[in-house]
């Protein structure tokens, strides 16, 4: 090697030496990415408290709070069917510190039942792990079922062709799934039942346990305590298959409506856009929680079981029930403004 080539690589040498140790205290000192969460996250409800969906939210919040190491504050904002509270949470800052409990009514039946529904319930949301699936069930109030003679699904609707608009149905809300699921059996069985929409299932469960209406569509997490205590009779459940924790309760299509099967289901969501590092993070708490004894028996006690998903298969299920609900609101002739 040349005296002349062994000096240039020295040169060469010392100056990238010289360059990396005065990158060195630049490098030392740049600041590590902030763990997230780093400050208390919200959990948007958009219905009243009270219901399964509440009293799920808020055991779940306590689970995050513990594995997140933040609080999380559950609100309520119910109104328009849940539409209120989900469009909330698809208008907020896409960082994964809104969460909201939504539901098939809110991502799978409204964007079918509203013409001028204010989000987009896959484009504007990123879902985080289904929490459960419960079929709805049709129940009356023992005394009025025996005022009126119901026994059985064949005797309401007997009832209700033999004296035409003197039965009123109460729904937790317009384009709730007990809303949609008896306009479904109106429109299968042919028969005419006064809609009276009140602000979520409790108040709805209230008209009916006073006698202000005469059947309502429930969801088996919300209606399963009345039904054990005896303070509902359940006559059908909605979905395909009967409920094991309804022995002896048939499914309305074994009851002889055709065609019928709804069920319901719930889950967590953040806004769409969110970074997919902090969605992977809320979906490994929440699918933590959801496996917690606790947090499984506190479903079983509602009549569900929990069901955790990934973030991908949660997509693909409101994906599907989206186009389902769709051909049921038509069949059904629904339409909400």
């Amino acid at each position: 090697m040349s005296r002349h080539s062994w000096t240039r690589r020295a040169l060469l040498s010392a100056a990238v030496a010289t360059a990396c140790g005065a990158l060195a205290p630049a490098f030392a000192q740049a600041p590590a990415a902030p763990a997230w969460p780093t400050h208390p996250l919200r959990f948007i409800v958009p219905y009243p408290p009270g219901g399964p969906l509440d009293v799920m939210a808020r055991a779940l919040a306590e689970k995050l709070r513990v594995s997140l190491g933040q609080t999380v504050v559950v609100e309520n904002k119910p109104g328009a069917g849940g539409n209120i509270g989900a469009d909330l949470v698809a208008k907020a800052t896409p960082d994964g510190y809104t969460l909201v409990m939504g539901a098939v009514a809110t991502h799978a039946i409204n964007p079918a039942l509203f013409p001028n529904i204010p989000y987009d319930a896959i484009k504007d949301f990123a879902p985080i792990s289904l929490v459960a699936s419960v079929p709805n069930v049709l129940v009356m109030n023992p005394a009025t079922a025996d005022k009126l003679g119901v026994r059985n699904v064949a005797d309401l609707l007997a009832y209700a062709r033999k004296n035409p608009g003197k039965l009123n149905m109460g729904s937790g809300g317009n384009g709730s799934a007990g809303h949609l699921a008896g306009e479904l059996l109106k429109a299968r069985a042919q028969v005419f039942a006064a809609h009276i929409p009140y602000p979520g299932s409790v108040p709805a469960q209230l008209a009916l346990l006073s006698a202000q209406t005469d059947f309502m569509f429930d969801n088996l997490a919300s209606a399963a305590p009345l039904i054990a205590s005896g303070k509902l009779k359940a006559l059908a459940v909605t979905t395909a298959a009967p409920s094991p924790l309804l022995p002896g309760v048939p499914t309305l299509m074994q009851a002889g409506v055709k065609n019928f099967d709804l069920g319901t289901w719930f889950g967590v969501f953040t806004t769409g856009r969110t970074p997919a590092a902090v969605v992977h993070r809320l979906s490994e708490a929440t699918t933590a929680a959801l496996r917690s004894p606790d947090l499984r028996q506190r479903l079983q006690a509602m009549g569900s079981d929990a069901e955790p998903t990934t973030p991908e298969a949660f997509a693909a299920l409101v994906k599907a029930d989206l186009a389902k609900y769709a051909e049921i609101v038509k069949v059904s002739g629904a339409r909400l403004n």
